[in-house]
């Protein structure tokens, strides 16, 4: 079994949110937590049930998040300010910390809801084909799901992503647009629109090389960092989970903290 290292990449100095990991959601028993509190109990989570994750890093730039860190225990490894996105500050952590796991998670520290099953499915998606390089979840899409998105697109917010695949389960594009479009879509036909999850997994291969590539245009222009990768010709495994009863969002824009702590509660989510 091809063991796995899961790392939360955590920057103080967010565009559109600043000092988020440090921004507080109250759960179902009515105690406020740190986003990166929650996001470090989701990656917890998942490691206990996770067969072979051999640890969880928290890897960032600020004094401040890694006091937070140190306060909620967890190992932190440090980098550097210039780190563009989180699979650059894994990337580094990674190496900076003398890791030698042959998987490597980006549990991104966004995503609180993010349930355990998700982080197995992608770990288990990685050891099936030993030729994968990189593999992402993807989440369909339920009525409210996909009104999350609508909601915001017609508020003027960038909020989650969505992707679309092809016949063969790898991801085509991913956009802060709502794709494909559904504007005549009836109301008794499935959902096609998968919300990626903010969630991947590589080799430490691909992970050297991400750090090795030039940003190009897409990526420029959507400000997702995975697509580095498939304007560089690398395919992404898009892998389909599911969440029973379940509901998920990241903590992208200071308005979905309301709607997050709501989702948290009707989750039970201490």
């Amino acid at each position: 079994m091809r063991e796995a290292v899961i790392i939360i990449p955590a920057r103080y100095a967010s565009t559109r949110y600043p000092a988020k990991p440090l921004a507080t959601l109250k759960g179902a028993s009515g105690i406020e937590r740190t986003l990166l509190e929650r996001s470090t109990m989701a990656a917890r989570a998942a490691a206990q049930v996770t067969p072979g994750v051999t640890g969880v890093y928290v890897a960032t730039d600020d004094e401040r998040i890694a006091t937070e860190a140190r306060r909620i225990g967890a190992e932190i490894i440090m980098t550097d300010p210039e780190c563009a996105n989180g699979t650059e500050r894994v990337a580094q952590a990674y190496a900076r910390a003398g890791l030698t796991q042959p998987i490597v998670v980006n549990l991104q520290g966004d995503a609180p809801l993010t349930p355990p099953h998700f982080v197995t499915a992608l770990i288990e998606a990685m050891r099936a084909d030993e030729h994968r390089q990189v593999a992402t979840p993807v989440l369909r899409c339920d009525r409210e799901a996909l009104e999350n998105f609508l909601t915001d697109r017609r508020a003027g917010r960038v909020g989650g992503t969505t992707v679309v695949r092809s016949a063969l389960g790898n991801a085509l594009y991913f956009s802060k647009e709502v794709i494909p479009f559904t504007s005549g879509l009836a109301a008794e036909d499935p959902i096609p629109v998968f919300h990626h999850v903010g969630l991947y997994a590589y080799t430490p291969a691909a992970l050297g090389r991400y750090a090795r590539m030039t940003p190009g245009t897409l990526e420029k222009i959507e400000g997702l960092e995975q697509l580095r990768f498939l304007e560089h010709g690398y395919p992404i495994a898009a892998v389909e989970v599911s969440a029973p009863g379940a509901a998920f969002w990241e903590l992208n824009n200071p308005s979905d903290v309301p709607l997050i702590e709501t989702y948290l509660k009707r989750m039970g989510m201490a």
